[in-house]
């Protein structure tokens, strides 16, 4: 069950960073519009945010590693999110005003709203990798089963968010959902580890 739950985990946050993504691009557009500028600027700071990520969650792994652990990560890049739904238009309206150049704007924007909830969501599978290996033998197994289901993951993260959820919601409702969905699986983790730890108390 634990194991399940890490692959879980690490799908989900595929779908979210794709998802967030995704939207990024329709969040910042009524400000900076969509063009090429804008959209280079979101993917390189969400690839440097998951390089960052990945680098940070391989070195947090090496110390007591735990299914807690890893939930509150999730639960973190959710929690980290919400000012895109809160003061998300606030500051892109700021932003805005105060950097005429729209690449710059556009770039500062995107750093400022998802750069924190993606280094955290990309703690997640180096982190995850650590939970499931306990045999050298076995880590390659393990490790590709765990990015293919996180690639998998970011690939229906992409697909369901461009093709059926930005039809049936506001930008800020998917978010939304999306960080609920985050807290609940990280919710269900803490659980689980709390009754494994009353149980053999």
């Amino acid at each position: 069950m634990e194991r399940a739950l890490v692959f879980v985990l690490a799908g989900w946050s595929g779908f979210f960073v794709m998802a967030v993504e995704l939207l990024s691009g329709r969040i910042l557009a009524p400000n900076f519009g969509s063009g090429i500028y804008v959209w280079g600027g979101i993917i390189t700071v969400f690839m440097v945010a998951l390089a960052i990520g990945y680098l940070l969650g391989g070195r947090f792994s090496v110390h007591r590693p735990s299914l807690r652990r890893l939930a509150l990560l999730l639960i973190a890049s959710a929690v980290v999110s919400l000012p895109v739904i809160i003061v998300g238009d606030a500051l892109l309206d700021r932003i805005f005003d105060a950097i005429h150049d729209p690449r710059y704007g556009s770039l500062l924007s995107v750093t400022l709203l998802f750069f924190l909830p993606v280094v955290l969501c990309g703690m997640i599978s180096p982190y995850s990798v650590r939970l499931l290996v306990h045999e050298y033998e076995l880590s390659g197994h393990f490790a590709g089963l765990l990015y293919f289901i996180s690639t998998f993951g970011s690939a229906a993260g992409t697909l369901l968010t461009s093709f059926y959820l930005v039809l049936a919601f506001e930008i800020r409702e998917i978010v939304g959902g999306l960080v609920a969905v985050s807290v609940a699986l990280g919710a269900i983790a803490l659980l689980l580890t709390g009754s494994r730890r009353a149980a053999r108390a």
